[in-house]
């Protein structure tokens, strides 16, 4: 049991030591369950890319669909989008497919689909996976998704600084405005990219390549206006649930931060990262992503057996669970309460929301 109260005059470095262990022994258990299955692996590229490309090709094909029938289209498009996504998210953790190089080209392909620089976005996405939750090691600024101040550095800004920190987290600006103008025009450009990292700044160029040529191929065929009017709902849409599901899976009440001393890998996976509980088809069209307590604790397990890898193992169980609304309602969390030891609103920080 991994979360047992530690007894009285228990040695807390002798009880951190044999918690760590456990998680050590937890993370092999999950071992089997990391082999990748060529067969499973193009099923979803087939069961991805095939309702993608087939919603796309109708919308163009019917031109002067009416609006109410075409969002539910878009929207259904979109959760395609999220599901390629999650494909080469696997890509990037080298878990979809046990070739290297298969995972490198499916990755690429999928980038295509998902407006996102399949180097660059690995690299960074491998740093949030070390350092995820971690008061010490956080980010400089530029990912507001896996980040958050403490109440107290909140409570020294001054009313400007507070103001800004505020604005952009608002959801009408981090959740809806943020995100189709990451993927549509920042992801464009190695903005956060370090010089030194030439591959991964190659490869922002290199998908800016790939996307012109497919754009220019049916904006030549069908029309720029009528590729326009099909494909930025599609990305836009698909932008802003991707970046939900991602953002909710950290930050909620109960959620563990923890400084360097006192953070580690296993609790962090286990107590740091939620199980979202969503229905059946969701769960199909999302990748599993809502058990992402068993994706951090191993990263090398494909989609397709981290909910069997949950079902089995026990203690994976015991990480926090969210329902859909909760999930939904959690955005209102966004400062960490180090005496609290959890997660609080701006306004139960003492500052009312600016009007």
């Amino acid at each position: 049991m991994l979360f047992a109260p530690a007894p009285p005059q228990t040695n807390l470095h002798l009880m951190q030591t044999s918690q760590a262990a456990d998680f050590r022994a937890l993370k092999l258990a999950t071992g089997p369950y990391q082999r990748a299955s060529n067969l499973r692996s193009i099923g979803q590229l087939a069961t991805s890319f095939g309702p993608f490309l087939a919603i796309c090709a109708f919308l163009y094909a019917v031109p002067d669909l009416p609006l109410w029938a075409a969002a539910p289209l878009w929207v259904v498009a979109a959760a395609f989008v999220v599901r390629i996504f999650i494909i080469q998210h696997d890509c990037g953790h080298g878990s979809f497919f046990a070739s290297p190089r298969a995972n490198r080209l499916t990755g690429a392909v999928c980038s295509l689909a998902t407006f996102t620089p399949y180097a660059a976005w690995r690299r960074q996405h491998a740093g949030h996976h070390a350092n995820w939750n971690n008061l010490d090691r956080r980010t400089s600024g530029a990912d507001i998704y896996s980040d958050c101040l403490t109440v107290a550095e909140y409570r020294a800004l001054s009313p400007m600084e507070r103001f800004k920190y505020r604005l952009l987290r608002h959801p009408a600006v981090s959740l809806l405005l943020i995100p189709p103008l990451v993927f549509l025009l920042l992801y464009r450009v190695p903005f956060d990219t370090p010089k030194t990292w030439r591959k991964e700044r190659r490869s922002v160029y290199l998908t800016d390549l790939g996307m012109a040529a497919v754009i220019l191929a049916l904006g030549l065929t069908l029309g720029f206006g009528r590729v326009a009017a099909v494909q930025l709902p599609i990305i836009c849409i698909a932008a802003v649930i991707g970046v939900w599901l991602f953002s909710v899976q950290h930050r909620f009440e109960h959620t563990l931060w923890a400084r360097a001393t006192d953070w580690s890998y296993g609790e962090a996976s286990i107590a740091g990262s939620s199980h979202l509980r969503l229905p059946r088809l969701l769960r199909w069209l999302t990748g599993n992503i809502g058990l992402h307590h068993v994706h951090h604790l191993n990263p090398r397990i494909p989609n397709y057996r981290l909910q069997e890898c949950h079902d089995t193992l026990a203690d994976l169980q015991r990480a926090p669970e969210l329902s859909l609304w909760e999930a939904v309602a959690g955005s209102r969390y966004a400062l960490w309460d180090e005496d609290l030891k959890r997660m609080v609103s701006f306004r139960a920080a003492g500052r009312p929301i600016p009007a």
